[in-house]
């Protein structure tokens, strides 16, 4: 039976396109259909009209995925709605316990099936209500109809039509990491077609389709390689070249990991596969991290020679120098370190950016925030983050060496000043910015990563924590909160962004190549302390003198890897480095948070107590020797496992199946070629 076109790309029509630009708020629904008699628009009269056609181009950008869930919705896209969770809550990283998210009671729980709802809404990434379809239909359509628009350049109808193929080939590449090989669609189609051959394609099919799109826009040089100067302000957030060459790096990266490209597919010996290929490039192909290194090669050659894009360098040597460079790297829209940026508003309205509204609110404590963002760091991620010299962090070393009470920072308890003194950051600078970790300060200068104010006070009973992390429940439910993307009340009113494509992951993936083809290791160390560096961190074979990182790729592996949870946390990388890698050794071990115990001086002993310092003890008249003048800074310390939500996979294990998402068994009965993934 042939494909029914209407069931995976309908017919919409074009006027249904497009609610909001990459870059400005256009009118471009039910506003734009003003503009037509009859209360229509076709795409006659789209591709007539200069202004309607960059439009029309908006419209696809509305609707990249953007990983940041920011409302309440059925509609697609579904990467915009916060019932649905994040991909990063499934990692070893980020936990959530709101128990209504898809993530919560359909993963954990272990419930999912390849069943979709009456919104066409099933797993996290829905085949059906994504607009895979719809965004890579209206990309043929620019592509096919642009020479059609009078008064506009050849330059940019050329660049329009390598925008749309880079969108295209982005919109394959998210779908490709939840479902494998896909259909691969080459033209619009009218809907009057009588018949359609759309089978599911291979892996190697499909990476090949995403490369050719890739290619041809990379070798057209149509596209700047970034938009600097005037252009920055309204153009930043459209595709570029140093965008397409990423994503290329990016595709070729998941295409090679071991998940496709190994001796034997992921399901072996437990499940089988109607078309192998679909899931598997049907043996190891070495060839392909060599493909992947001559990209990032590229990539880096081309930097070399346009300039613009570079690491941020501090201002200083000091944390909040290399904390706010970390920070301008990834939250400011012409940072040089973001090579491809997604938007939902132009608006700088907090009430437009659902993710600081929900995330944290306007409160310098962000206590006006809802559980739907309750997506809480582990201790496991937390102990990734190294000391603030670079060296690892090591619980039972800190612990024997009295440590744990300045894990995060250290202060001076001076006589007369309630508050500690000369406060001190003893951790990897990324780690603040990441997650509320207990003693920091919570507020921080937008213009240069100072932070100062109340301690965020994250033990039992604390201000902020309260009980969340003794009843695993809330935003605190491990001990720590999220903080990526939020920054603290100073992101209020700011224009909000998600970093499809970061330059140090870019810098990390080259370092992975280079391991992978057995090239020189010095060289890719070389890569990845560049990324370290500007946080101030030392190098890696200098910190880690016991794991002979020259030499032993395993070793090396594993600690770009954990560079790149660092560096990269929601941006939608850690879980897929864990599933292109295969670790279910890592997805099915329980995760842990921390309860901290505040202890106070009775006597000539140190007692628990779960009361809070701040909100009763800073400026309330206390005498000097009351044990509750000065700000705690001696505490207990339990790591716990996490019992809210408890994940399938840690008591069952890790089923294979889980590696690669069900397609709708709709979709799949309709017989026009849709291979159902292994074990769904």
């Amino acid at each position: 039976m042939k494909l029914n076109i209407k069931y995976i790309i309908g017919v919409a029509a074009v006027a249904t396109l497009g609610m909001v630009s990459c870059t400005d708020e256009i009118k471009f629904g039910n506003s734009f259909l003003e503009k037509a008699p009859g209360g229509t628009v076709t795409a006659d009269e789209v591709f007539s009209n200069p202004e309607y056609t960059r439009n029309f181009l908006a419209s696809i950008y509305a609707t990249q995925y953007y990983n940041l869930p920011t409302n309440s919705t059925n509609a697609a896209p579904q990467c915009q709605n916060y019932w649905k969770g994040m991909p990063d809550a499934l990692g070893d990283d980020f936990h959530i316990f709101f128990n209504n998210t898809t993530v919560f009671s359909k993963y954990y729980g272990g419930s999912l099936t390849s069943a979709i709802d009456g919104n066409k809404n099933g797993n996290i990434y829905p085949y059906t209500n994504e607009f895979i379809w719809e965004n890579v239909r209206h990309c043929w359509i620019l592509i096919e109809r642009i020479n059609e628009v009078p008064d506009m350049s050849d330059a940019e109808k050329a660049r329009i039509v390598d925008e749309a193929r880079c969108l295209m080939a982005y919109t394959y590449f998210i779908a490709f990491r939840w479902y494998g090989g896909l259909p691969i669609i080459r033209q619009s189609f009218t809907g009057a077609e009588s018949s359609y051959d759309l089978p599911r394609r291979s892996v190697e099919s499909t990476v090949n389709f995403m490369l050719e799109l890739l290619d041809t826009a990379i070798a057209n040089k149509a596209l700047p390689w970034a938009y600097t100067g005037s252009e920055a302000q309204s153009e930043t957030g459209h595709w570029t070249l140093a965008g397409a060459m990423a994503l290329k790096c990016k595709v070729l990266a998941f295409a090679a990991s071991p998940l496709f490209n190994d001796s034997q597919p992921y399901y072996q010996g437990k499940y089988t596969l109607a078309a192998d290929t679909c899931a598997w490039y049907g043996g190891s192909k070495p060839e392909l991290w060599t493909k992947l290194k001559t990209a990032c090669d590229d990539f880096f050659t081309q930097m070399r020679s346009q300039g613009h894009y570079q690491l941020i360098k501090p201002a200083g040597n000091t944390q909040e120098d290399y904390r706010y460079a970390y920070r301008i790297g990834y939250i400011m829209e012409n940072s040089t370190e973001i090579l491809h940026s997604v938007r939902r508003s132009r608006n700088a309205s907090g009430n437009d950016y659902g993710w600081f509204n929900l995330g944290f609110g306007t409160e310098v404590d962000g206590s006006k925030t809802n559980d739907r963002y309750s997506y809480c760091p582990t201790q496991e991620y937390i102990e990734m983050f190294p000391w603030a010299d670079g060296s690892p962090f090591d619980w039972e070393k800190a612990e024997k060496e009295g440590r744990l009470d300045n894990m995060f920072i250290q202060g001076d308890t001076v006589k007369g000043k309630q508050q500690l003194q000369n406060i001190r950051y003893t951790r990897d600078p990324r780690l603040y910015e990441t997650a509320v970790v207990n003693g920091a300060r919570q507020a921080v200068n937008w213009g240069d990563g100072r932070a100062s104010g109340n301690n965020w006070e994250t033990w039992v009973g604390g201000t902020n924590a309260k009980q969340n992390p003794k009843t695993n429940s809330g935003i605190y439910a491990t001990g720590y909160r999220m903080l990526k993307y939020l920054v603290g009340s100073v992101m209020n009113r700011k224009f909000p962004q998600w970093n499809a494509i970061m330059l140090s992951d870019i810098y990390l993936t080259y370092a992975e190549a280079i391991v992978q083809t057995g090239g020189s290791f010095t060289e890719a160390i070389d890569y990845v302390d560049a990324v370290r560096a500007r946080v101030g961190l030392k190098g890696l074979v200098e910190c880690n003198p016991d794991k002979d990182l020259t030499s032993n790729k395993e070793n090396l592996l594993a600690e770009i890897m954990r560079e790149r949870a660092c560096d990269l946390a929601f941006q939608n990388e850690r879980y897929f480095d864990l599933i292109r890698y295969k670790r279910a050794d890592l997805l099915e071990r329980p995760l842990h948070g921390l309860r901290i115990y505040r202890l106070v001086k009775s006597g000539n002993t140190w007692v628990r107590s779960e009361d809070q310092w701040y909100n009763k003890s800073f400026n309330k008249g206390l005498a000097e020797d009351d044990p509750n003048f000065y700000e705690p800074s001696h505490f207990d310390f339990e790591r716990f496992q996490i019992t809210t939500g408890s994940r399938t996979w840690w008591s069952g294990g890790f089923d294979p199946k889980w590696y690669l998402q069900p397609f709708p068994i709709t979709e799949v009965n309709k017989n026009y070629g849709l291979v159902q993934n292994a074990g769904w």
